[in-house]
């Protein structure tokens, strides 16, 4: 019964993808508490674009991790060369799956189950790198004299009276 194989082996490596993301997830979030933490004026514009790079270098690198780790399993099960392995998993983790290169029968699902993990890793990565974009925004709000997107209605029509908002 080689599905059971696929099933076992598929399950293990979804469980170790989602561990490194929220292990690299988690992590970043203690190291951007502590980096918050003394930050009690404005951050500026280089600040807050060193820290979306940052931020998103570690989102590329939890991502090349969790390749890595399938190309693994596929070098191991799979493919001869580590080339082909890592090729294969890239396509597959991106959705591209250009099919030039494939998984043997007896483990051909692993292949859309990797796209699967993919997307909802890149997805779990997109929301990451939203959050803090969220987080610099109202961070610097707190230091304008200016509200930009007023709440409140009353308020609104106030700073377009006073000329701040047009």
């Amino acid at each position: 019964m080689p599905w059971i194989s696929q099933a076992i082996a598929s399950g293990i490596l979804v469980l170790l993808t989602l561990a490194i993301q929220s292990a690299g997830i988690a992590g970043f979030v203690l190291w951007a508490r502590a980096f918050f933490a003394p930050h009690t004026s404005r951050l500026g514009l280089v600040c807050c674009a060193r820290l979306m790079v940052q931020v998103t270098s570690v989102m590329f690198v939890l991502q090349l991790l969790e390749v890595a780790l399938w190309a693994g399993f596929y070098r191991w099960k799979c493919f001869s060369a580590w080339g082909s392995a890592l090729y294969f998993s890239m396509t597959s983790y991106s959705t591209v799956g250009y099919g030039d290169v494939l998984l043997p029968n007896a483990w051909r699902i692993l292949g859309p189950i990797e796209s699967v993990a993919g997307v909802l890793m890149c997805g779990l990565s997109t929301s990451v790198l939203f959050a803090i974009v969220v987080f610099l925004v109202r961070h610097e709000e707190r230091f304008s004299p200016v509200k930009p997107f007023p709440s409140d209605p009353q308020e609104a029509s106030a700073q377009t009276a006073n000329g701040f908002a047009r």
